[in-house]
C-alpha cells in the first residue's frame, strides 16, 4: 500500500513539475487541473525538486569564477578548470552541492563521447554526489572500473565507491576491485597484487580513456577519517610526516611530493604515476580542502578540475596567486 502511495505521489509530482516549469502554469491552475489543493501543489513541486525529478542548469558563471579558472588553469597547466559560484555558506555539504550539478553536466558530455569507452573511477563524497546528479545515459559499451580497492579494511563495501551508481546511470559494465583501499601491511598488499584477477582489473583500469577522481584531505571531516578507512592514530601519524592530501590512496605533502614511509605504501590500486599523461578529472569542494587540492595539483598529473569558488579562492591564496584572483566583490587586491 505504501509503495502505491509513493508511486502516486511521484506521478503527481512529475505532472505538477511539467505544468509549472515547462507549462508556466500557476499553482492555482495546476491545482484545478490535477484536482488537488494549491497547498498540495506546492508540496508536490517541492517533492519533485528534493527527489531530483527537476534539475536546473544555469548557463554561464560570474566573472570572478572565470578569473579564478584562468589563474588556476594557467598556474598548474590544466586543460580545463571550472569554478562553481559561492552559494553563501562555507560548509562542506553546500560546496559539494555546488559542484555536483556542474560535474554531472561535464561528465554527461564526456561519457556520451565515442572517444570514451572505458572510465576509471576513484571515490569520495563529491564524486558520489556528481554521479547521483547524472541523467540517464545509454552507453551499453562503456566500461566503468574502480582504480582503487573497493572495500574498507574491515572488508565492508565502501559507500563512496561509485561504480555501481555510475553503471545504473549510464549502462555498460562495472568492474569492482574486490580488495581493501588500504591493506594492513605492504606484505598483505603484495598478496592482493599477486592475484591474477586483481592484476587483470588493474591492467584494464590502466588503459582507461578517462579517469575521474576525488581529492581527500587529512581533516576530521574527510571521508577517510569519517568512514574509518584510517584511524585517528594513523591520521596523526600521516600529518606528522607532512601528508596533506590523498590522491588515489597516495599521500602527498603540500609541495605535491609523495610522503614516503606512510600508509600510502599499503594502498591497493593504481598509483597516480601509472596514469600520468591520461585525462584525469578531479573534483574537490570546500575551503578545508585547499591544501589537499594544492598538493594534488602540484603533482602535475591532474588535467581537469572542478571546484567551488570558496575552495578556488583559498587555493589561489595559498599558491600566491592573489593578484590574478582579485575580486571587487570580495574586496581583495
Amino acid at each position: 500500500m505504501r509503495a502505491q502511495e509513493d508511486d502516486w505521489t511521484t506521478y503527481l509530482a512529475i505532472r505538477a513539475a511539467w505544468l509549472s516549469f515547462v507549462g508556466g502554469r500557476t499553482q492555482g491552475e495546476i491545482a484545478s487541473q490535477l484536482g488537488v489543493s494549491p497547498a498540495k501543489v506546492h508540496r508536490l513541486i517541492a517533492h519533485a525538486q528534493k527527489t531530483g525529478l527537476v534539475k536546473f542548469q544555469i548557463e554561464g558563471r560570474p566573472l570572478e569564477c572565470l578569473e579564478l579558472e584562468e589563474s588556476i588553469a594557467g598556474e598548474f597547466g590544466l586543460n580545463r578548470c571550472i569554478v562553481t559560484p559561492d552559494l553563501g555558506s562555507s560548509d562542506q555539504e553546500t560546496a559539494i552541492r555546488a559542484i555536483a550539478g556542474t560535474a554531472a553536466q561535464m561528465l554527461t558530455g564526456l561519457l556520451t563521447s565515442e572517444n570514451v569507452r572505458r572510465v576509471g573511477v576513484g571515490m569520495g563524497r563529491t564524486l558520489k554526489a556528481a554521479v547521483e546528479a547524472l541523467p540517464k545515459i545509454s552507453r551499453p559499451d562503456l566500461e566503468i572500473i574502480s582504480i582503487s580497492g573497493s572495500l574498507t579494511r574491515s572488508l565492508a563495501a565502501n559507500p563512496y565507491d561509485v561504480v555501481q551508481q555510475m553503471q545504473e546511470r549510464v549502462g555498460g559494465v562495472g568492474y569492482y576491485l574486490p580488495v581493501p583501499y588500504f591493506a594492513e601491511s605492504p606484505a598483505e598488499k603484495a598478496v592482493f597484487l599477486g592475484q591474477s584477477s586483481v592484476q587483470g582489473l588493474l591492467d584494464r583500469a590502466r588503459g582507461s580513456d578517462l579517469f575521474v577522481v576525488g581529492i581527500g584531505s587529512m581533516e576530521n571531516e574527510g571521508h577517510l577519517v569519517e568512514r574509518g578507512i584510517i584511524t585517528k592514530e594513523e591520521q596523526s601519524a600521516l600529518i606528522s610526516t607532512g601528508a596533506a592530501s590523498d590522491l588515489m590512496g597516495r599521500f602527498l605533502d603540500v609541495d605535491g611530493r609523495e610522503a614516503r614511509g606512510t600508509l600510502g605504501d599499503c594502498a591497493v590500486g593504481l598509483h597516480y604515476e601509472d596514469v600520468r599523461g591520461a585525462r584525469i578529472l578531479a573534483l574537490a569542494g570546500g575551503e578545508s580542502k585547499a591544501v589537499a587540492t594544492l598538493a594534488a595539483l602540484r603533482t602535475g598529473v591532474i588535467t581537469d578540475l572542478i571546484a567551488d569558488e570558496t575552495l578556488a579562492r583559498a587555493v589561489c591564496k595559498k599558491a600566491g596567486l592573489q593578484t590574478q584572483c582579485s575580486s571587487s566583490l570580495h574586496g581583495t587586491a
